[in-house]
């Protein structure tokens, strides 16, 4: 479904370009659930940007379904159905969740289907329906709601940069619960950026990227059980002493 070949993306630095990324090769197949994790700093983030169109690489191309989407912007890659959660959730003054989750479906909902969104999230519908995305929400409620337009775009290919942050334990278990109907569901794609080892531990692969590159991916149970050995981090994420 998602291939990236030979994804190379540099930015400008003190003493010229600093490479972020650095021939990255990539095969997502359709119905995963594919975990990204790896230490701070190893070029996760930017890679999920530049997926979506938020950052250009400076060599390689990315196909969704074969087809050639380098050279789409974010909105372009939306629109061929790829979904983006932020780490940090943008704030929408004077625009209401409702209007918000109706533009991410891409077509009209009723009340009641906006409703069922929130629910999927563990929020009250009739506190949340009518309130602004602006400053008087949480973090942790924008996540949520963030997580929300998701569900509602019923996209081929879902993103989430590190979807736990700022959310409660119940919140967390509910997010886990949601990941696990959307692949049910939805027949499509998630991608997820995280440290967290109880999404890892229903991932169906895990790619660890360190240093720009990818180091290691693998099933599971292939992966999974030598960063529990690490302590919950791999190899390539220890520091030194």
């Amino acid at each position: 479904m998602l291939e990236l070949k030979n994804i190379t993306f540099k930015v400008e630095g003190e003493n010229g370009k600093k490479t972020i990324l650095s021939n990255i090769n990539l095969h997502i197949n359709k119905n995963k659930f594919v975990v990204i994790t790896g230490p701070n700093g190893g070029g996760k983030s930017t890679l999920a940007k530049v997926i979506v169109g938020i950052e250009k690489p400076d060599e390689g191309q990315i196909l969704l379904n074969g087809e050639d989407i380098t050279p789409l912007d974010i909105t372009e890659r939306a629109a061929k159905g790829i979904s983006f959660a932020f780490q940090q959730p943008v704030r929408f003054k004077g625009v209401t969740i409702k209007d918000l989750i109706t533009l991410a479906a891409g077509k009209g909902l009723n009340t009641n289907e906006v409703c069922t969104y929130l629910s999927e999230v563990g929020l009250c519908a009739r506190d949340y329906i009518n309130r602004e995305v602006n400053d008087s929400l949480s973090g942790g409620e924008l996540k949520r709601i963030e997580i929300a337009t998701v569900l509602a775009r019923k996209s081929q290919l879902s993103i989430f940069d590190e979807p736990e942050a700022g959310i409660d334990l119940w919140s967390f278990q509910n997010l886990l619960r949601v990941f696990e109907k959307m692949q049910k569901e939805l027949q499509g794609s998630i991608l997820v950026i995280s440290h967290q080892e109880r999404i890892l531990n229903i991932a169906d692969e895990i790619i660890v990227v360190a240093d720009g590159r990818i180091q290691t991916s693998g099933g599971k149970k292939e992966i999974l059980g030598g960063i529990i050995e690490n302590g919950g981090c791999c190899k390539f994420c220890k520091k030194e002493e």
